[in-house]
């Protein structure tokens, strides 16, 4: 493969780990160096970008998935210079809408946050991936319970300051049209989540952006179809 990036960053979603993205790192990792980052206590999506930038390459192309989406946003509002690609996973560009949807987005997610407190997270994480998944992973048993304890390997007060941090997360729509690095834009086309139309939406609105929607797949993209994901990441990193 050739590619004019020079280095890799991967960035995790909520509650999310180097797991998310095994499969892309073991094939990328052989043409760059990859890093997979850590938002530790960080309660809000600036931070997490501005301690990314602390531990990232000069330059370096990004992919973010779900949250980390956002948070590769962050960073090339923090410094565009030192970005070569960027590609966006199942995730969004908005901020909270001020409205009934915004309403129901807070309450969804507070009973996410209570039943960690008072179940924990694994209790958690197996009625969260119930809307993550395509219907028919569902049934996947070694894929459901790799999500579970993924999500399990981080305390409730992690899961509280990433809850935080999307609640308040800044509105990056106006950021799109700026972009002038190759970017991927990349959606499961069953993900309830972050669904098609939103990401056709980002797409649409970034300069020579390239579109991938991955049939029979839900908001979990880079584990639920790992093949398709690491093609179109290999794709876009040629660009």
């Amino acid at each position: 493969m050739k590619t004019t990036a020079t280095a890799l960053v991967l960035v995790p979603g909520l509650m999310c780990d180097g797991t998310v993205w095994r499969a892309a790192r073991t094939a990328l990792e052989q043409w760059l160096p990859v890093q997979v980052i850590d938002h530790g206590m960080a309660d809000s999506l600036p931070a997490m970008a501005a301690q990314l930038l602390q531990a990232a390459p000069p330059r370096f192309a990004i992919a973010g998935h779900s949250m980390g989406g956002r948070v590769a946003l962050e960073v090339l509002r923090q410094a565009p210079e030192r970005i070569s690609h960027l590609a966006l996973l199942d995730t969004g560009c908005h901020a909270l809408a001020d409205d009934a949807a915004g309403a129901r987005e807070r309450e969804v997610r507070a009973g996410f946050l209570r039943l960690a407190h008072e179940q924990g997270v694994a209790a958690m994480a197996r009625h969260w991936v119930r809307g993550m998944l395509h219907p028919d992973r569902l049934g996947d048993a070694a894929l459901v319970e790799e999500i579970v304890q993924m999500f399990s390997r981080k305390p409730v007060v992690v899961f509280a300051a990433q809850i935080s941090a999307l609640l308040n997360r800044p509105e990056a729509g106006p950021l799109l049209p700026q972009i002038r690095v190759p970017t991927l834009v990349l959606s499961g086309d069953r993900d309830a989540n972050s669904p098609p139309a939103a990401n056709q939406e980002m797409a649409a609105a970034i300069p020579g952006a390239q579109l991938v929607l991955l049939q029979h797949c839900g908001h979990m993209a880079p584990q639920e179809h790992p093949v398709g994901v690491t093609a179109a990441l290999t794709d876009w990193l040629q660009r």
